[in-house]
C-alpha cells in the first residue's frame, strides 16, 4: 500500500464522486483514479466504496478505514513540516489560525501575549473554516489556532468564550420588528445551518431545537457565516449564527438575540499535544490572561493601571 493509494480514497470518500475527485483534487483521469480505488481494495481485501445513484458511498470497511488514512497522512505531513523546521534551527516561528471573522476580537490580545517574544519569532497569521484550522493543526502547519472545538480531530482544547446563537435575517423581514425572536418563530421559515462539515454549528443548532421542541429540518446547509448570510440575503431564510456574525453583517441582513437562554457554541485555543514548540508552551500558558484581556468592557481599566492608581493613592 501507498500513500498515494490513501490519498486518492481519502479524496473520493470526501468528494463522493470519482469524477469530481479526479477533476477537483487529484488533477488525473477517472479511469486512473478507479484503478488505484480498486488496487486499494485488493491490497486491504474488502470492497470500501460502491456507486448509487448519490454518488459514491462508503461500505462499512470504507468508513472505518477513512479515519485512519486521515490520520496517517496528517502524520506524514507533520513529519515532513517538522523535518523542513528543523532544518532552520536558528529562525522561531509561530503560526497562528483564527476562524474567519474572530480576528477582530482576538488577534490584538494574541499578539499582546507575545509582545515580548515578538522581537526575536516571526509570526505568520490565517483564516480559515475551523474543521480546516484543526486539520492544519494536526498536520502541523499551525502551532495554535483559534476555532471550534472540532470531535473528529485529536487535539487538545481550552475554551476561552462560549458566544451565544442569534438569529440571522433579512433586513426588511417581517420579525425585524421583534426586539427579540422566540423560537417557535422559526417554524415555517426557510431554515439555514451548518453543513455536515460544519460539524459543531449544527449539533448546538439540532440540539436547541429539539430542546424547544421543534421539529425544523435543514433547508440550506452552510460551511461558513460568509455562506449563511448569501443565503439569508438570497432566500429569504433564517440562520441561527454565533453573534460574533454581527460585527460583520452586510446592509441586507440584520440580527435579533433568541430570547430566553440562547444555545451557545465554544470558541476554543487548539493546538496539537505533540508540538513541542516553547512559544506555544508559552502562549497556552498565558490563555487566562488572554480571556481576561477579552473579557474587560470598553473603557474598564487593565490590572496595569489599576495597579498604578493604587501607587499613586498609596504614595499620596
Amino acid at each position: 500500500m501507498e500513500l498515494r493509494h490513501l490519498r486518492y480514497f481519502v479524496a473520493v470518500a470526501e468528494e463522493g464522486s470519482l469524477t469530481l475527485a479526479a477533476e477537483k483534487r487529484l488533477h488525473t483521469a477517472q479511469p486512473s483514479l478507479s484503478r488505484q480505488i480498486r488496487d486499494l481494495e485488493y491490497e486491504v481485501g474488502v470492497q470500501l466504496m460502491t456507486r448509487s445513484v448519490h454518488g459514491i458511498e462508503l461500505t462499512a470497511a470504507g468508513k472505518a478505514l477513512l479515519d485512519h488514512a486521515r490520520l496517517a497522512l496528517a502524520q506524514v505531513d507533520a513529519a515532513v513540516e517538522a523535518a523542513r523546521r528543523a532544518a532552520q534551527p536558528a529562525r522561531k516561528t509561530f503560526a497562528i489560525g483564527f476562524q474567519t471573522g474572530h480576528e477582530m476580537n482576538w488577534l490584538p490580545r494574541a499578539m499582546n501575549v507575545l509582545r515580548d517574544e515578538l522581537k526575536d519569532i516571526h509570526v505568520t497569521i490565517s483564516s480559515d473554516y475551523s474543521p480546516d484550522l484543526a486539520e492544519a493543526l494536526v498536520r502541523g502547519r499551525l502551532d495554535v489556532a483559534f476555532l471550534r472545538v472540532e470531535p473528529a480531530f485529536d487535539l487538545c482544547y481550552e475554551v476561552v468564550d462560549h458566544e451565544p446563537m442569534i438569529v440571522l435575517m433579512p433586513s426588511d423581514h417581517r420579525l425585524t420588528s421583534r426586539e427579540a425572536i422566540h423560537p417557535r418563530e422559526l417554524a415555517g421559515e426557510i431554515f439555514i445551518g451548518g453543513s455536515n462539515k460544519a460539524t459543531v454549528l449544527r449539533a448546538v443548532t439540532e440540539d436547541y431545537l429539539r430542546r424547544s421542541g421543534l421539529d425544523i429540518k435543514l433547508d440550506h446547509g452552510v460551511d461558513n457565516l460568509a455562506m449563511a448570510m448569501s443565503l439569508v440575503a438570497s432566500t429569504r431564510g433564517l440562520a441561527l449564527m454565533p453573534a460574533y456574525a454581527k460585527n460583520l453583517l452586510p446592509w441586507s441582513v440584520v440580527s435579533r438575540p433568541l430570547e430566553g437562554e440562547a444555545p451557545t457554541i465554544d470558541l476554543a485555543v487548539g493546538y496539537s499535544k505533540s508540538n513541542t514548540s516553547p512559544i506555544l508552551k508559552l502562549f497556552v500558558s498565558r490563555v487566562d490572561e488572554l480571556i481576561v484581556r477579552v473579557s474587560k468592557k470598553p473603557g474598564e481599566p487593565s490590572d496595569e493601571s489599576e495597579g498604578n492608581a493604587e501607587g499613586r493613592r498609596g504614595s499620596e
